[in-house]
């Protein structure tokens, strides 16, 4: 039995371990972002915890917040001039911060984030949602307005948009790929990924939530018929205990005065006549008392 505990309690520790995860938080909605342009990324527990810390992946090394890029206040991590350079894939973990191994360490999902000089493509950081509308854009550093600009998928062209965007209506999953742009005269953009991720099923609600909706209602119902069932049978048995208490005495009564011989076996009518000429016949036999009502 304590054997079967210890199991028990090992299997929970390794479900609770499970359900620790950290979500990233970015204050750019873009995955792609011009240089020089400031940014702060957050890693929040689910369950509050701390020790979550933000690490990337760029083309030179793989390394954390505050080892010689970005600033790291508790959780957070502020880099104050991105330079191209600092492109790469980011994401938060728990653990040493200083060591490159994460095999002993949890971690969130990670954003893929691109930094470019002069044209950017402007398109979600995280998944979308299946049948959505999504709007791609395309933007110059010089000049700001938006110009034509044209667009790619996987490397083939697949459109232009002469004020510089492009909408991809209802996406699928056929539309994940790697989206670049290009401004003729400005440059292009680096590629970014666009991830589609199922509509969850709507399922319909269950009796469950019904029959909780209608709890106090139905307990109600419940009280009044079985207060309603057990009344009777509550007033019936206190009728029959005063029935049984008193038949003593009368008993008793009875056998103090014992009928006399000429009582005995003697049947007495008594009609009565009131006011409103209502007759009534009584009749003793024995120990048995019957009114009639005629």
């Amino acid at each position: 039995m304590k054997m079967f505990f210890l199991h028990l309690l090992f299997l929970a520790s390794l479900l609770c371990s499970s359900t620790h995860q950290a979500h990233l938080v970015a204050d750019f909605s873009s995955s792609q972002l011009f240089e020089g342009t400031r940014v702060t990324l957050k890693c929040e527990a689910d369950d509050g915890s701390e020790g979550w810390t933000l690490k990337r992946n760029t083309t030179k090394r793989m390394s954390t917040c505050g080892d010689g890029w970005g600033k790291r206040t508790n959780s957070s991590c502020t880099i104050e001039f991105l330079f191209i350079q600092d492109s790469g894939l980011y994401w938060c973990e728990s653990g040493s911060s200083n060591s490159g191994s994460s095999s002993s360490s949890s971690s969130s999902c990670s954003i893929q984030l691109s930094v470019s000089g002069s044209v950017i493509l402007q398109s979600p950081v995280l998944p979308v949602m299946e049948g959505d509308d999504v709007t791609l854009i395309c933007r110059a550093r010089n000049p700001t307005h938006n110009l034509p600009a044209a667009f790619y998928k996987d490397g083939s062209f697949i459109g232009d948009g002469s004020a510089g965007s492009m909408t991809l209506l209802h996406v699928s999953s056929s539309d994940e790929g790697l989206y670049k742009c290009s401004i003729s005269g400005s440059g292009e953009s680096p590629s970014s990924r666009v991830s589609v991720k199922a509509k969850p099923l709507v399922s319909p609600p269950s009796s469950g939530a019904a029959a909780s909706a209608s709890g106090p209602l139905q307990l109600t119902y419940t009280v009044l018929r079985h207060l309603v069932v057990f009344c009777p049978y509550f007033i019936s048995t206190v009728i029959m205990v005063l029935l049984y208490q008193a038949r003593p005495f009368a008993e008793n009564n009875l056998e103090s005065s014992p009928p006399t011989q000429s009582e005995q076996g003697t049947e007495v009518k008594v009609k009565v006549t009131t006011n409103n000429y209502v007759n009534a016949e009584t009749m003793f036999q024995s120990d048995c008392v019957k009114i009639y009502i005629s």
